[in-house]
């Protein structure tokens, strides 16, 4: 039986939709892939069912945080997760992140796009302002998907994650509603015209 998931947005080569319990032995095997953890700058070390469980009931229970699957839309196979935290509806940011868990799913543009996408929903329906994001300086490919999407840099902080036997600088960048097109929303949340 195949399962039809619900879809939020949906772009040229990737889907977002809501993250599911039954995603978390997906994203097991992601996390406990140690060439994927390299650019999230976690600790290389095992993790366990029980931990990815606790951290998926953490981020679904705060408020401040959205999370969303990535679904290869050719397939609709879950290839990563992505998410907003630290949501200060007040002060119109949020902090981007997003994690491609599927190998063979990196280099072919759907980083790019997700983050287009979650920056379109950031700016289009939740009304933010400004998104920001935290980029290793040796993930070069992230660095320039984002800059694609149309983050950029604003600060860094140097010589401050450890890997591969040496410091590198954490790259800040950021996106501002001024001046970015929305790629899908714009088409769906739009007022009804007056008769």
């Amino acid at each position: 039986m195949e399962v039809h998931r619900p879809l939020n947005i949906v772009g040229e080569k990737v889907a977002l939709g809501p993250l599911h319990r039954d995603l978390l032995p997906l994203d097991w095997r992601w996390t406990s892939d140690l060439a994927t953890l390299r650019m999230q700058g976690m600790i290389p070390a095992p993790v366990t069912a029980e931990w990815i469980t606790a951290r998926y009931e953490s981020g679904t229970a705060d408020d401040s945080r959205i999370l969303f699957a990535i679904y290869e839309r050719a397939t609709m196979r879950p290839i990563g997760v992505t998410n907003f935290q630290h949501v200060d509806d007040r002060h119109r940011t949020a902090e981007f992140v997003i994690f491609i868990g599927e190998q063979a799913a990196r280099g072919k543009g759907y980083g790019t796009e997700t983050a287009r996408l979650m920056l379109d929903y950031a700016f289009t329906a939740l009304g933010l302002q400004n998104v920001m994001l935290a980029v290793y300086a040796y993930n070069v490919a992230g660095i320039h998907a984002y800059g694609k999407a149309g983050f950029r840099e604003f600060a860094r902080r140097r010589e401050s994650v450890w890997m591969g036997g040496r410091l590198w600088d954490t790259i800040l960048m950021e996106c501002l509603a001024t001046g970015f097109t929305s790629p899908a929303l714009a088409r769906v949340l739009t007022p009804d015209q007056a008769s």
